[in-house]
C-alpha cells in the first residue's frame, strides 16, 4: 500500500531573543513550510531535491520503527517558502513540518509535545539552536504569539496575534551574522524585555530587543529606525539576523517597503499567522 503524508507548518520572527537568558518570544508568520512523504513497498530513502540534512535524518530514525524503514522506500519532498539562514526560522518549521509528517506516517494520533520536543532534540543533535529554540518552534507550530522557558521547554503564555497586520521583513544580501554569545552580555535587560512581552507589551518588547540585538551583534540599528520612524508598530532583527522584521498596519506597508527595497537587499511581506500546524493522511 502507498501512504503519502503532507504537513504544513509555518514561519516566525522573533519578539525577544531567548539566546541571553533561556527565555523567549516568537510570532508566527504565514510563510510556510511544506514536507511531503510517499512511503510504499520497497527499501531506500530518496530526497528529490537535495540530500538529507543531519536533522532530518535524525528525526526519520528516531520516530520511524526500524522495521518500516526497512521495509518500505521513503520518497521526501520538502518546500519551502521561508528563506534559510535568515533568523526567520526556517530550521525550526522545516523540522517541525518533518516530524509531523514522520509521526502522522506511523500513527494516528499526533502528540504535539512528541512532534516537538523530536524536532528540538534533531535541532539540538544537528546544532541548528544554542537554547532548543522552544518559543520558534512553538511559535511555529502553533502559530500568534508564544512565550517560553526554553530550557524547560514550557510554554509560559500563548494568544492569537492580530489579524490585521502585516510583517515587512528586509533581507540583506550579506548572511553575516556577529557573535551570538555576545547577547548573555545584557542578559538582565533581555529580560526586562522578555517580562513586557510576557505582560502582553509585545511591541515593546520587540522594539527593545531590536535596539539590545542590533548593538551587540554589530549591526546597524538605521533600517530599525527608519521603519519606527514610518509608521511601524515595532522593527527588530529577528532571531540572530540578519533578517529585519517591521510590524506594520496596512497602510504603511507600501510605503515602509518601498524604502527598504532602495537597500541593497531584497523585501517580504508576510501576514501574521495563528494556523496550527497540520497535516493530511491519504492512501492509495
Amino acid at each position: 500500500m502507498t501512504v503519502k503524508v503532507t504537513s504544513i507548518v509555518h514561519g516566525a520572527v522573533s519578539i525577544v531573543n531567548a539566546v541571553a537568558t533561556g527565555f523567549g518570544c516568537a510570532m508566527g508568520i504565514n510563510l510556510q513550510v511544506t514536507v511531503e512523504i510517499v512511503s510504499k513497498k520497497g527499501s531506500g530513502i530518496i530526497f528529490q531535491k537535495s540530500g538529507g540534512h543531519v536533522m532530518i535524518k535524525k528525526i526519520i530514525y528516531d520516530i520511524l520503527p526500524s522495521n518500516f524503514i526497512n521495509n518500505n522506500q521513503l520518497i521526501i519532498n520538502i518546500n519551502s517558502e521561508i528563506p534559510s539562514g535568515m533568523g526567520l526560522k526556517s530550521s525550526s518549521a522545516v523540522s517541525n513540518a518533518f516530524a509531523l509528517a514522520c509521526r502522522s506516517l506511523v500513527s494516528n494520533d499526533t502528540n504535539d509535545d512528541f512532534v516537538l520536543n523530536s524536532a528540538i532534540d534533531a535541532s539540538l543533535y544537528a546544532k541548528t539552536t544554542i537554547t532548543g529554540a522552544y518559543d520558534d518552534s512553538t511559535a511555529c507550530y502553533y502559530g500568534g504569539f508564544v512565550t517560553t522557558d526554553n530550557y524547560k521547554r514550557k510554554i509560559l503564555k500563548k494568544e492569537n496575534s492580530p489579524t490585521d497586520i502585516n510583517v515587512v521583513i528586509y533581507l540583506p544580501n550579506s548572511k553575516k551574522r556577529g557573535d551570538v554569545t555576545r547577547l548573555k552580555l545584557l542578559s538582565d535587560i533581555y529580560l526586562e524585555a522578555f517580562q513586557l512581552a510576557y505582560s502582553g507589551q509585545y511591541w515593546k518588547a520587540m522594539i527593545l530587543n531590536g535596539v539590545l540585538t542590533s548593538s551587540l551583534l554589530s549591526h546597524g540599528y538605521n533600517i530599525t529606525r527608519i521603519c519606527l520612524e514610518n509608521g511601524a508598530l515595532a522593527a527588530s532583527i529577528s532571531g540572530n539576523g540578519p533578517a529585519i522584521a517591521a510590524v506594520v498596519r496596512e497602510r504603511e506597508v507600501q510605503k515602509i517597503k518601498s524604502i527598504l527595497s532602495n537597500l541593497d537587499g531584497r523585501v517580504i511581506v508576510s501576514l501574521s499567522n495563528n494556523q496550527k500546524a497540520s497535516t493530511v493522511k491519504e492512501f492509495g
